[in-house]
């Protein structure tokens, strides 16, 4: 494949769901957003990332983990191994002390858990850290017998409090938190302070959200005692849901040279990934409350473009509420939106810097202004990596 400047696959998806709450709010409702002053049912990104990670992290058996939780996973770890208590506590507390310059601020209250969030590769992450502890612990026995003399002495604040000084190689935790994963090379990741684990991430996810007005709605739910004591009636529990319903319009795009890059030049393994990915955002829904709902649908029309120089969301389709069909359903009106918006696209910034384009729909006919049709999800993704793969346009 030959590296370009800029070239983008944007990924366009229409979703019917029926009720659901993949994605709840604070309070336990369905997230919403108000758009074209009309209140839409929406998913966020960040949910629908964290899903697609998952699938992808699984179909490799590639994990990342992205926790705070690393210092008192190494303290559980040394304990395990049999080492003393405030030892096992203080080499941890380095951990987090000597990733960075100055350190990783932890919350002694909370099992001295990172302040910031870690993204990194989780094969050997536990493993590595303990040994690197125990390479040391001739000089993490000796700190730590010289900070409670210390303390002791003048009366400082308990040692467990007190932030202790960097006794660990910077450099050899640097490169442990740095490695890497597919999906980290996906979706970037930043640890201020240390430059060497930045990533910039090559996906760009959009909320999702209803094409027409869709707030939420109230499910009054009971639960009934199977042992009720004599002369009890009535249920045990109640209690009311909120649920929403409606048809969803997804949009991801993928910097491919980006995803190039992160991969250290490899293309194969970056078109690998795109198809990878293609398939997770297709297929890969949140789970909130999916044993209750079980919203497992099909998408009703998936669109893909392959540009040059900048990527296009066809959100602007929907900002205008679209209005149910004659017969009811908001699935037809929703795709003539979604091709009336491709058309309009390619009037305003021509076609040149188009590289290729296709869709796949349940419509019983192809659809105008999306490209070829396919037949299949796997055939618009081999489609869809066949262009991402074409030399640029002059």
């Amino acid at each position: 494949m030959v590296i370009m400047r800029a070239r983008y696959l944007d990924l366009h998806i229409t979703r019917s769901l029926p009720l659901a709450n993949t994605n709840r709010g604070e309070y336990g409702e369905p997230k919403t957003l108000l758009l074209g002053n009309s209140t839409r049912g929406a998913i966020s990104s960040q949910a629908i990332k964290r899903a697609i990670r998952m699938e992808i992290e699984d179909e490799l058996a590639e994990p990342a983990v992205r926790t705070r939780r690393i210092p008192p996973r190494v303290i559980t770890a040394l304990k395990t191994a049999g080492w003393p208590d405030d030892l096992a506590v203080f080499a941890g507390r380095q951990i987090a002390g000597s990733a960075i310059k100055g350190g990783l601020k932890t919350d002694p209250t909370k099992g001295h858990r990172t302040q910031a969030m870690i993204y990194t590769a989780e094969k050997g992450l536990l493993e590595d850290l303990t040994a690197l502890c125990t390479r040391h612990r001739a000089q993490l026995e000796d700190a730590l017998a010289a900070t409670l003399n210390g303390s002791a002495k003048k009366g400082r604040k308990k040692q467990e409090e007190a932030e202790p000084p960097s006794l660990l190689p910077m450099k050899d935790i640097g490169e442990i938190l740095a490695r890497r994963t597919a999906c980290i090379g996906l979706f970037g990741r930043m640890l201020a302070g240390h430059e060497a684990s930045s990533v910039t991430g090559a996906v760009q996810v959009a909320w999702a959200f209803t094409t027409h007005t869709s707030d939420f709605q109230p499910d009054f739910l009971t639960a009934k005692e199977d042992w009720p004591a004599p002369g009890d009636t009535g249920s045990a529990h109640l209690s009311t849901a909120f649920l929403t319903a409606g048809v969803f319009y997804c949009y991801t795009t993928i910097n491919i040279p980006g995803l190039t890059h992160n991969l250290d030049g490899d293309s194969k393994q970056a078109l690998e990934l795109l198809a990878m990915y293609m398939d997770a955002f297709i297929m890969t829904l949140p789970q909130g409350k999916a044993t209750s709902t079980a919203p497992h649908t099909l998408p009703d029309t998936v669109h893909y473009t392959v540009r040059d120089r900048r990527p296009v969301s066809y959100a602007a389709a929907f900002e205008q509420p679209v209005r149910a069909a004659t017969a009811g359903g908001y699935l037809t009106p929703t795709r003539h939106a979604l091709a009336a918006e491709a058309a309009l696209t390619d009037r305003l910034i021509g076609t040149r810097r188009r590289i290729g384009h296709g869709h796949v729909t349940a419509h019983p006919t192809p659809l105008d202004h999306l490209g070829p049709h396919h037949d299949s999800l796997d055939d618009l993704i081999a489609s869809a990596v066949r262009d991402a793969a074409l030399p640029p346009t002059p």
